[in-house]
């Protein structure tokens, strides 16, 4: 007979809390849809499982200490790239009437930073349901994507809410900007590699690259942008489909697109030839460009070592796989 765990309550205090409280969330990647996602059109992001964020919060002496991977000191003290998260924490806990409980939260990642992976919106994901967990208390889904949009709102000025819709689930997720965001099933015979030209992606100055076309060039710049929303929706149904020659053939339509806005970098583009010349069905950069990281679509095992051979040749600072089968 299998024996269920118990979870530990106990009074700190005042306050009645679960030891430890865990959130735990995940990395994602932008299929396609970047930057036009922004002016209405639909965007398709994936979950990758395999990088994961944990937060596990436990009750201390004194003190609210923060430990991470880039952070190690007190949460008072966080500042500047950091304030997001001090805020969502310190609102969080007004919240629940523990302004100045003392505790340790530990974050726990193998999500890299400012790649366009979501590593931001994780960390708040993953806080938040900590945070819950710890006071024992339920949280709804929507209460989850409203708490997280503090910490996004503050870091990124004016999220889509794509990245925290995105982390927050386990399936694909279809994001049109002001709607709810919609679950898409993917069951591709593929694997999808994600390389990382080791160069910090610029968002923010991504966006204001195609502002800035889009004031200075409004018709050329709002057909690539609408080109775009075609390719997001041609590839819905291909996805729906199991059809991985056509996705490869979307990505690459959606790069000479991205191309066009002024948004991809010297090291992208040489990682995406090299990754078609090994064979990639498709390649594009993914998330902000400027920078950050790449997409690569293969189809059989072999492909899967050629491409990844000559992404490593090209000069990938890190090189991830992962696979979205039946």
């Amino acid at each position: 007979m299998i024996k269920k765990a118990t979870i530990k309550i106990e009074w700190i205090g005042n306050f009645k809390v679960k030891k430890p409280g865990i959130g735990v969330s995940h990395a994602k990647v932008i299929l396609l849809g970047e930057h036009a996602v922004v002016y209405g059109q639909p965007a398709i992001a994936l979950p990758l499982p395999d990088l994961a964020m944990t937060v596990k919060i436990e009750p201390r002496e004194a003190g609210q200490v923060i430990l991470s991977q880039s952070y190690r000191g007190s949460l008072e003290a966080m500042a500047e790239v950091y304030e997001g998260i001090r805020q969502l924490i310190i609102r969080l806990l007004r919240y629940f009437d523990a302004a100045d409980l003392p505790f340790t939260m530990t974050i726990t990642s193998n999500i890299p930073q400012e790649r366009g992976m979501g590593s931001s919106a994780a960390t708040a994901i993953a806080i938040v349901r900590g945070l819950f967990d710890f006071f024992n208390k339920p949280l709804s889904k929507s209460e989850l994507q409203r708490w997280a949009s503090i910490e996004e709102s503050i870091t990124h000025g004016s999220p889509s809410g794509l990245d925290t819709a995105t982390v927050a689930n386990d399936q694909a997720i279809w994001f049109v900007k002001g709607e709810q965001p919609q679950k898409i099933n993917v069951s591709l015979d593929a694997t999808l590699i994600i390389a990382d030209t080791g160069i910090q992606g610029q968002t923010g100055m991504a966006v204001a690259v195609v502002r800035e076309h889009l004031f200075n060039e409004p018709k050329t710049t709002q057909h690539h942008i609408d080109k775009i929303g075609e390719i997001v929706k041609n590839t819905r149904i291909a996805i729906s489909e199991n059809n991985v020659l056509k996705l490869g053939q979307f990505m690459n339509k959606a790069q000479k697109h991205l191309e066009a806005l002024g948004i991809s970098h010297p090291k992208l583009d040489e990682l995406i030839s090299a990754a078609r010349n090994a064979g990639a069905l498709g390649a594009k950069l993914t998330g902000g460009g400027v920078g950050g990281t790449m997409i690569a679509l293969t189809q059989n095992a072999e492909q899967t070592t050629n491409v990844l051979t000559a992404l490593e040749a090209a000069g990938a600072h890190e090189v991830w796989t992962q696979t979205y089968s039946h």
